[in-house]
């Protein structure tokens, strides 16, 4: 995809602007939105941004950070999943902190929120504790958000322990949105006041974008990828007023605004220096963008993209309807078609074409749209799935072999699908795209021309693909690792219930 945004000038601005904010305060509590690493949609609507930006930024400014997760209790007892990684929230409060490990930076605790003695939490807080991570437990603050009296107490914020931290930022960060990230702020910033320290806060925002159009293809997508929480972009009407500029937030940021405000004054005894909800934020990632057409282009496939994952999510009944008709009028709204994303039709119109010929009513087929553009189909089999066979496909053309060629003896997978089937029960005996890797990865030790197909697997980053029936979790999860933008139609693989998930 055409590039379109400058990373390097992004990371530049906001540093910058970050380091002027933090020269303010003694001290510094910057709360994160959005994905602090991996940030996949930032990615897609922004060619050219580098989906781990952020904690870039922050390696930048190590020595003056140090971070803060928050996880809601009742996330952790129902298991909510991290749709991108397909893991629970506390799982992934884990890995975050191995990633930011990575990234030589200073894990301060994890902060169990709204916490209610739930039993999963309690199980979840001795594990950490266990690993020598410090754990603090918040619980629902008394009066909020209506009575500030009660809420800027010793028995609102006042009767959450204090989070011992010593460096100038304090990185406030979750696996997801309604964590307890801005209470943990506030109720920082209470306990900084009390002890005589002056005390900032600040939100580091990447979407919606403010300094775009309001009906930006770009800040429309931050509307279908958060249909789920029911955002609604539109002008702050704080800034509009206090400045005179139209700047672009969202609906919970404008309407927690004035409480926020009357919090913040009643923390710190003197008047707000912010004046709109726009103000709050860092967030300088319009300054990045360089070409305005292949955004608005990335957008609209990004959109595309969500209209097929939450259809896909509503047919398993993990989103309800009236998120699927959100994305739906989004997608009206701009006048877009699920054929628009090029890889649809081509997989449709072979899947049709199998069906016929057999006269059955599912044929799952997946196409690959490779970097030149050509388009490949693979289709389930009694040997494969229709993703592995896409996947052999694209690394057979992309090494010049012809399509004839068989990559995989059935001298190899016949025992695989014996293995699979009569020794370990599986009900479904074609392999799935990680199985079939396997195979080919041990065909290559002694075959070179396997080896040589191997080799072009690098090459399918950045392609993107659909398939006409739902994929497991298994053969998403090789997609997401070999970077392949996979969608798919809302329909499952088989008539089965239990061994259809």
């Amino acid at each position: 995809m055409k590039k379109g945004f400058d990373h390097e000038k992004y990371l530049q601005e906001q540093s910058k602007y970050i380091l002027e904010r933090v020269n303010n305060y003694d001290k510094l509590y910057l709360e994160f939105g959005g994905k602090l690493l991996f940030d996949m949609h930032a990615k897609r609507v922004l060619p050219g941004f580098d989906e781990n930006a952020k904690i870039k930024l922050l390696h930048k400014l190590r020595e003056k950070v140090e971070v803060v997760i928050c996880v809601y209790a009742g996330d952790i007892e129902r298991n909510k999943i991290r749709g991108d990684f397909g893991i629970t929230y506390d799982m992934d409060v884990l890995r975050l902190i191995d990633d930011l490990r990575s990234y030589d930076l200073d894990i301060n605790s994890v902060v169990i929120t709204r916490y209610d003695d739930q039993p999963s939490a309690n199980v979840f807080i001795n594990k950490l504790q266990n690993r020598g991570i410090m754990v603090y437990k918040h619980r629902a603050t008394k009066g909020y958000p209506t009575d500030i009296d009660t809420i800027v107490s010793d028995e609102g914020y006042g009767k959450n322990p204090y989070i011992e931290t010593s460096k100038p930022i304090v990185v406030v960060t979750a696996p997801g949105p309604g964590s307890g990230k801005l209470s943990t702020c506030l109720s920082q910033l209470y306990h900084e006041y009390k002890r005589g320290n002056a005390a900032g806060y600040s939100k580091f925002e990447t979407f919606p974008v403010w300094n775009m159009p309001l009906k930006h293809p770009l800040n429309i997508a931050y509307e279908a990828a958060t249909a789920d929480l029911k955002d609604v972009n539109l002008i702050d009407p704080f800034h509009l007023e206090a400045y005179n500029e139209i700047a672009i937030n969202y609906n919970r940021d404008v309407e927690i605004f004035p409480v926020l405000k009357r919090i913040i004054e009643k923390i710190t005894g003197k008047e707000s220096v912010f004046k709109s909800p726009t103000d709050m934020g860092v967030n300088r990632v319009g300054y990045g963008i360089f070409d305005d057409d292949a955004i608005k282009e990335a957008s609209k496939l990004e959109i595309i993209r969500r209209y097929f994952k939450t259809s896909c999510d509503y047919k398993k009944g993990y989103e309800d309807k009236e998120t699927f008709l959100r994305v739906k009028m989004i997608m009206e709204q701009l006048e877009l078609k699920e054929e628009d994303r090029r890889v649809v039709l081509p997989a449709r119109e072979h899947s049709q074409r199998l069906k016929e010929a057999s006269n059955t009513d599912i044929c799952p087929v997946v196409a690959i749209e490779l970097q030149d553009g050509t388009i490949l189909t693979g289709k389930s089999s009694n040997t494969m799935n229709g993703t592995a066979a896409a996947i052999l496909n694209a690394i057979k053309y992309l090494a010049n072999l012809s399509d004839d060629l068989h990559l995989l003896s059935p001298l190899i997978l016949e025992p695989i699908i014996n293995l699979k089937t009569n020794t370990l029960g599986s009900r479904y005996s074609p392999l799935d795209c990680e199985e079939i890797l396997i195979a080919l990865s041990i065909s290559a030790v002694t075959n070179p021309i396997a080896q040589a197909a191997m080799d072009k697997l690098p090459m399918l980053k950045g392609c993107i693909a659909h398939s006409t029936t739902m994929l497991s979790r298994t053969d998403e999860e090789v997609f997401r690792r070999l970077e392949i933008d996979v969608t798919a139609d809302p329909e499952y693989q088989s008539v089965d219930l239990f061994y259809n998930n």
